[in-house]
Parts: C-alpha cells; sequence; structure tokens
C-alpha cells in the first residue's frame, strides 16, 4: 500500500491548551478520507499541520513524501487545497484563474494551455471561459475551484467542507468529480458537517476533544455502534465531548 499521509503522535498545544491530542493515522494513495468532528474537536487544526500551514508541537507528521515540520514547502507544492469559502479571483476569467494557478505551481505554459481546455471541456464552461467568475452560479464555482486545486495532479488535495451552501444535486455532481480524482490516483482528504457525504468516503475518523475517537470505514462504524446511519454514528460519538 502506498502511503502518501502518515501522523505519529501528531499534537499541537495553544499556550496550555490541548487542541491536538496524539492523534496517529495513515491514508492511502488515491483513498477518499473522510476527516469529521464537531466545532472545536480540533480537525481544522490537524489539517492545518498537514498542509503544512501550522507547526506542531510534538509528534510527525509525513505528507507527499515530506516531513510537515521541517520541509513544509515543499508539502505545500505536492497538495491542493479547497475551502468552504471560494477562493478563486472573482474579477478574473475562468480561463485566467487557471492560467495564474498553474502559473503559481509552476507548470509549463504548453501544459497550462492544454489543461484548461480540458477543464473548461470537461466542465461544460466553454461558453463561460471567458466570463468573470464572480458572474457564475455558485455550484459552478465550485466545480471549477475543485478542479483548480488538482490543475497541477497533487498527490493529495484537502477539502475543507468544500460542498458547503450548495444545493444536494450540485453536491452529488461535486462528488462525482472527487471520484474521479481518486481513480486518478489523488487522494482525497475531507472534511464536512454533511453525514450523508461520510457515507461517500471510504473510511472515516471521527475526532473528538482533540484525539480521533473512531476511525474504520462508514459500514464498520455503524456496525459498531449499532446506527442506522453516519449522522447517528457522529452523534454518538461526539456526545463523549467534555471542552466546549
Amino acid at each position: 500500500m502506498n502511503i502518501v499521509i502518515q501522523t505519529e503522535n501528531l499534537s499541537k498545544y495553544f499556550g496550555d491548551f490541548l487542541a491536538v491530542d496524539n492523534i496517529s493515522f495513515e491514508v492511502a494513495k488515491g483513498e477518499i478520507f473522510g476527516f469529521l468532528g464537531a466545532n472545536g474537536a480540533g480537525k481544522t487544526t490537524a489539517m492545518r499541520m498537514l498542509c503544512g500551514l501550522l507547526s506542531p508541537s510534538s509528534g510527525k507528521g509525513i505528507v507527499a513524501g515530506f516531513d510537515i515540520s521541517k520541509q513544509a514547502n515543499d508539502v505545500k507544492k505536492n497538495i491542493g487545497y479547497m475551502s468552504q469559502k471560494f477562493s478563486l479571483y472573482e474579477d478574473l476569467t475562468v480561463k485566467e484563474n487557471l492560467r495564474l494557478f498553474g502559473g503559481i505551481y509552476a507548470m509549463r505554459v504548453k501544459d497550462i494551455q492544454s489543461k484548461t481546455l480540458k477543464v473548461c471541456k470537461d466542465l461544460d464552461l466553454n461558453y463561460a471561459k471567458d466570463l468573470l467568475v464572480g458572474s457564475l452560479p455558485l455550484g459552478v464555482k465550485q466545480k471549477l475551484s475543485f478542479a483548480t486545486a488538482i490543475f497541477h495532479h497533487p498527490q493529495i488535495v484537502f477539502l475543507d467542507e468544500p460542498t458547503g451552501g450548495v444545493d444536494p444535486v450540485a453536491r452529488r455532481k461535486f462528488w462525482e468529480m472527487i471520484y474521479q480524482a481518486s481513480q486518478q490516483g489523488i487522494t482525497a482528504f475531507v472534511t464536512t458537517h454533511y453525514m450523508d457525504e461520510a457515507e461517500y468516503c471510504q473510511r472515516v475518523s471521527i475526532m473528538v476533544d482533540g484525539r480521533i475517537e473512531a476511525l474504520d470505514t462508514p459500514n464498520n462504524l455503524r456496525k459498531a455502534l449499532d446506527a442506522q446511519n453516519m449522522d447517528e454514528v457522529f452523534h454518538a460519538l461526539a456526545r463523549k465531548a467534555q471542552r466546549s
């Protein structure tokens, strides 16, 4: 198994507050991995460490073959990132956004041009390639944002609540894109508040009070907790939280 994310006893303190408490897990190449937790559980802090944006207090993390403590810049070059808040430039056109982000990731001009044509075709955006991104519907913006996050074909794409505010039909289409990326060998590391989306993940971890309380396939988690769905699983575990 090709492991692209590995943590060992990874922890993060903010003063005396232990936000992430000795978490250890592995994620395989091409896996769709759900990273869940209630607000304040520590998942955002953990994700920021994995993206090379925050230094751990202790423990070890290897992402895309690089040490998150010592090689943060190399980590950033080999991952993609998409947040709930739309992160592209709304005053640039679709084509200009793709060209900009391709340049940021040091792609060759020829590759940027061919990939731009492919993205516009795959997303049915040929009509909009010269339109300002700010004029596009939210669902289209989110699909474009994801396409941009994987434009340079990173080893891993981190998706931080990527479908927030998007209607159910658009969310389902978005997940089809995630599956397509997975089939191309891109690992998807996903946080979401929609528990139906947790069902789409191959494995799910659930953080409670800075620790990973459970980690398994959705089916195994449901069986272990005698739950009908992932919403019941999440609430059963989240009730154990003691910190606010």
